[in-house]
């Protein structure tokens, strides 16, 4: 969704990883930008009518990692479906993509280095498309969490109510593609460390 030029890229991922308002960051300023915009669609994201929808679709005992879940689901959809929304393949793209980010490991933070490095030299994206590859990843994101989880075995929700997933899914691509593309006239603000900055998101 993000800018293909190689900081604005790393930024997009970086969202996961840095707090504090984008203004205040000690980062390229390309970077900054792909982390506002990361930002901005979590946002966009979360308050969405279809992700919602799709939260309902998730069993109880797993509801309180819906989130989790639903963004590993729609990982898997968006390289199932990838031509839908791209002008290259998902194979290109990774190749391309994945030098750009580990040329940049000087201004990586040490915690999101290790999930770039391993998701670079195990083509993270590329392997969603598996469902093996799915069940793989949120079995090891619950063992990650420090509690006891229900994440265990939770892709099998997906298969289970495939269709309608992947319906929520295709419907919002679009919405957020368009959303994406309308956020340039307000990032420069941003920047400037204007109120539209989200310093936690």
């Amino acid at each position: 969704l993000g800018p293909r030029d190689p900081e604005r890229a790393l930024g997009s991922l970086l969202g996961d990883f840095v707090r504090g308002p984008v203004s205040s960051l000690a980062l390229p300023e390309g970077v900054r930008e792909g982390i506002w915009l990361h930002r901005r669609i979590d946002s966009f994201t979360d308050a969405h009518p279809l992700i919602a929808q799709s939260r309902t679709r998730v069993s109880a005992e797993r509801r309180r990692y819906a989130g989790i879940m639903i963004d590993m689901f729609y990982d898997h959809l968006l390289a199932t479906h990838w031509d839908r929304f791209a002008d290259q393949s998902i194979g290109a793209f990774t190749a391309q993509m994945y030098p750009l980010l580990r040329a940049q490991r000087a201004v990586i933070p040490d915690n999101a280095w290790r999930v770039i490095d391993h998701m670079t030299e195990h083509d993270w994206l590329g392997s969603y498309v598996r469902m093996a590859s799915l069940h793989r990843a949120l079995d090891n994101i619950s063992l990650r969490l420090r509690r006891t989880n229900t994440l265990p075995g939770s892709a099998s929700e997906l298969e289970q109510d495939y269709a309608g997933f992947e319906a929520d899914f295709l419907a919002f691509m679009p919405q957020v593609i368009a959303f994406a593309e309308s956020q340039d006239l307000a990032r420069g603000a941003a920047l400037a460390g204007s109120a539209t900055d989200t310093p936690n998101a």
